[in-house]
C-alpha cells in the first residue's frame, strides 16, 4: 500500500517522500503553500507520481525559482509534459470596431482579388506557351479533344442561346417602341433592334451564357481531376495538362465564340421583327431593307472581334479556378463559381474598353 505524501526542509531542500499520486497526496498542497521557499526540491525519495502531483510540484517551483531533481526517466517525462502544459491562455481581445473590421474586410479582398489577377496573368502565359509549343510541335494536338469541346461550348448551347436571343430581341423592340411612341418615331425601334444586337448585346449576352454554362464545366471538370490527382498523374507520365486540358478547352471557346455570338445577334433580330411586324405593323421585308440601310458593316466587324476575346477569357477563366482546387470537394464548388464570376465580370471590363477602343477609331 502506498504511503501518504511528505516532505521535509533541510539546508534549503525540499525533500520528498511517499506517494505523489491524488489518492494519497492530502494537505501536501496546503502544507507546501505555508512551507519556506526552498534552492531544490528532491524527488528521490518518492515511490510514484501522477499528474497532479507532478502540477503541485512544478507549481511550487515555479513559484520560487527551485530546481528539481531525483526524478527517473519516466518522472522526469511527465513533468515535461506538465510544463509545456503550463502556458497561459490568451484573453480574448475586445473586437474591433465596425469600421476598422470593413476596412480590414475590404483589404482582405482587394489583397486576395490582387493576387487571382496575377495568378490569371501567370495562367494566361501558360496557355500562350502551350499553344506555342504545339505550333511547334503539331503532333502533340488532339484534334478530337478540340471537336469533343466544339460540342460542349457550341452546339449543346444553341437552343438555350437561341431562346435567350429570340426574348432580349422581342424585349428590345417592345421598350424601344413604347418609348419611341411617345416621340412619332417609332420606325426607329428598328435601327435600336439591329444596332445593339450586332454591336453589343448579341457578344454580350452569349459570352455571359458561355461563361455560365461552358467556364462552369471547364472549372468543375478540372477542379474534379485535380482532386483525384488525375492530373498529378498526366504529369507523372510526361502529359502537359496546358496542352491536354486547357488548349483544346480554350481554342473551342475562341473558335466558337464568334460563330454564338453572330448566332445570337441573328436570332434578337427575328424576334425584335417579329414585334415590330406584329406591334408596329412593319412587314419583314421592310424590316429587312431597314436593317440593312441603317445597320452599317462596322457593327457585325466590332462583335466579331469582341467575341473571340471574350471566349478567350471565359475559357482561361475556367481553366485557372479548376487548377486551383485542392484539399476537399467543396472547393471544387467554390472554384466553380468563382469561375463564372470573374468570367463575367471580365467579360463586361472588356466590353467597355472595347467601346471606348472602336469609338476611338471611329466605328461608332
Amino acid at each position: 500500500m502506498a504511503t501518504a505524501a511528505d516532505f521535509s526542509e533541510s539546508d534549503g531542500t525540499l525533500r520528498f517522500s511517499g506517494s505523489l499520486a491524488l489518492a494519497d497526496l492530502g494537505d501536501l498542497p496546503d502544507r507546501l503553500d505555508a512551507a519556506r521557499p526552498a534552492r531544490v526540491i528532491d524527488l528521490s525519495g518518492i515511490d510514484r507520481i501522477d499528474t497532479v502531483g507532478a502540477w503541485v510540484v512544478h507549481r511550487y517551483a515555479a513559484r520560487h525559482g527551485a530546481a528539481i531533481e531525483g526524478l527517473s526517466d519516466d518522472g522526469q517525462h511527465l513533468l515535461d509534459q506538465v510544463e509545456r502544459a503550463d502556458t497561459p491562455i490568451a484573453s480574448p481581445r475586445h473586437p474591433p470596431s465596425a469600421f476598422l473590421r470593413v476596412l480590414g474586410e475590404i483589404g482582405e479582398a482587394t489583397t486576395i482579388a490582387w493576387r487571382t489577377m496575377v495568378g490569371l496573368l501567370g495562367f494566361f502565359g501558360a496557355t500562350v506557351l502551350a499553344f506555342w509549343s504545339l505550333i511547334r510541335n503539331p503532333s502533340r494536338f488532339r484534334f478530337n479533344a478540340v471537336v469533343t469541346r466544339f460540342e460542349v461550348v457550341g452546339v449543346s448551347a444553341l437552343g438555350i442561346i437561341g431562346l435567350m436571343s429570340f426574348l432580349i430581341g422581342i424585349v428590345i423592340a417592345q421598350q424601344g417602341a413604347v418609348q419611341l411612341r411617345q416621340f412619332g418615331a417609332e420606325v426607329f425601334t428598328i435601327n435600336l433592334i439591329g444596332r445593339i444586337t450586332l454591336r453589343e448585346l448579341g457578344v454580350l449576352m452569349t459570352a455571359i451564357m458561355v461563361a455560365g454554362r461552358s467556364g462552369s464545366a471547364f472549372a468543375a471538370q478540372l477542379g474534379t481531376m485535380k482532386l483525384t490527382e488525375e492530373i498529378d498523374a498526366m504529369r507523372t507520365i510526361g502529359v502537359s495538362p496546358m496542352e491536354a486540358l486547357v488548349v483544346p478547352r480554350t481554342l473551342a471557346a475562341i473558335i466558337l465564340m464568334p460563330l454564338l455570338g453572330f448566332y445570337a445577334s441573328l436570332i434578337a433580330i427575328i424576334g425584335g421583327g417579329l414585334l415590330c411586324w406584329i406591334s408596329l405593323d412593319i412587314p419583314p421585308i421592310t424590316f429587312v431593307q431597314r436593317i440593312r440601310e441603317v445597320v452599317p458593316i462596322t457593327d457585325l466587324y466590332v462583335g466579331l472581334v469582341k467575341a473571340p476575346v471574350f471566349g478567350a477569357i471565359i475559357a482561361i477563366a475556367g481553366c485557372f479556378q479548376g487548377m486551383q482546387v485542392e484539399g476537399d470537394a467543396e472547393q471544387v464548388g467554390m472554384r466553380t463559381t468563382a469561375a463564372v464570376v470573374q468570367a463575367i465580370f471580365l467579360v463586361i471590363v472588356l466590353d467597355a474598353f472595347f467601346a471606348v477602343f472602336f469609338t476611338w477609331v471611329g466605328w461608332n
